[in-house]
């Protein structure tokens, strides 16, 4: 995650205030339930369009269930996910086939110095290159002219132009071992791509690892702005941003300034929790609300805690909010494709970002926590691209 000077404050929330910022667009102002609609009963019906002139760049995307259906039938709408056992017939039972000790294994590559332009940036590189390939991913190596993204992409069925990405920056600032940030992100993505490959869905899913977020974003950046001038369809994008920090102790958690202000209850929630550090945050805007929802659904399903702090539209590209801003989701608000950071949030619970307090080593990771976070993200990411 990359360094910066922003902060949370009084302008922020005023202009909020002024601009009343809990009236988002129809999209954002529509729950889970009137955006989504359910997948199996549309294979009858034709199929869903995609972005047509109007560049409409926020998808209805269908639910591989519907709440509605379930208590039509005598079954409960509000029943938990239940993971598991392995298999590709649906996100739970996607979520059930992430290991661990593949998680680590990866980890255990990435993490080393790996400044762009140096060896390991380009070992990773290689890595996530050559995984992507064996999995069935058709690689693209972007170079953008300062740095180099790698992109795979497994084709859809019926609704194949509409694209899913899972990502994650595989850079890393000078002389660090980066393990936090971002070898748990990237690690975390290799073991999203293999579980996902084994299943066949609607829509396409686009792996990603970034070039230069440590340099300010450069590459998502480079690959959002890109795909707009294409008028590809990006349903949304889940960005892996430090993903292996946790901490049960007491106070454990910082709160940005005014942070208080614009979430109250999130932020009234973890000091009731003593302010531990013991949860995942997505920070996402307003548009990705169907998706955000999928992660709060299936995170509880593995035991993990999930606080979501969703940004108005309005706000989400104000500098004021720089410290929510911070990873390569930016690039995507920019242009209005729903987009959501998954994070331990870095210096606020991790004294050792980028090696300042002591290494930003493996052994102050914890794994379990992780992969939890992996197995949610796994099931959210199935559930959107819609099991075929």
């Amino acid at each position: 995650m990359r360094r910066t000077n922003g902060f949370l404050g009084w302008w922020a929330i005023l202009s909020c205030a002024a601009a009343a910022c809990g009236g988002g667009d129809d999209a954002a102002d529509r729950g889970a339930d009137d955006v989504l609609a359910d997948a199996d009963g549309a294979t009858d019906a034709p199929a869903e369009a995609p972005l047509d002139a109007v560049e409409e760049t926020v998808l209805d995307v269908p639910e591989e269930g519907d709440g509605d259906e379930a208590e039509e039938d005598g079954g409960e709408a509000d029943a938990p996910p239940v993971v598991g056992p392995c298999g590709a017939g649906s996100p739970e039972a996607l979520m059930g086939c992430v290991e661990q000790p593949r998680y680590v294994a990866d980890l255990n590559s990435v993490a080393g110095a790996r400044e762009p332009g140096s060896a390991h940036w380009q070992e990773v590189q290689d890595l996530c290159a050559s995984r992507f390939t064996a999995l069935g991913f058709a690689v693209e190596l972007y170079d953008y002219g300062t740095g180099v993204n790698v992109i795979g992409v497994l084709p859809g069925g019926d609704l194949a132009g509409e694209r899913v990405l899972v990502s994650a920056h595989y850079d890393g600032v000078p002389d660090c071992p980066a393990a936090d940030d971002n070898a748990s992100g990237v690690a975390g993505l290799l073991e999203t791509a293999r579980v996902l490959s084994t299943a066949s869905f609607r829509r396409t899913l686009v792996v990603a690892c970034w070039d230069e977020e440590e340099d300010g974003l450069i590459g998502s950046e480079a690959y959002a702005a890109r795909a707009a001038g294409a008028g590809e369809s990006l349903a949304v994008n889940f960005v892996y941003e430090m993903i292996g920090f946790y901490s049960d102790v007491p106070e454990s958690q910082a709160i940005p300034t005014g942070l208080d202000m614009l979430f109250p209850e999130q932020t009234a929630a973890l000091a009731a929790n003593e302010n531990r550090g013991d949860f995942l945050a997505v920070i996402a805007d307003d548009l990705a609300r169907s998706f955000h929802e999928r992660m709060a659904l299936y995170g509880p399903a593995v035991g993990l805690s999930v606080v979501v702090l969703e940004v108005p539209s309005i706000l989400k590209n104000s500098p004021l909010l720089s410290d929510l801003r911070r990873s390569d989701h930016a690039g995507f608000w920019e242009l209005d494709v729903p987009a959501m950071m998954l994070t331990d949030t870095s210096e606020f619970r991790n004294p050792h970002y980028h090696c300042r307090d002591g290494d930003d080593a493996i052994e102050t990771l914890d794994h379990g926590f992780t992969v939890k976070i992996v197995q949610t993200t796994v099931g959210a990411a199935a559930a959107s691209l819609a099991l075929r």
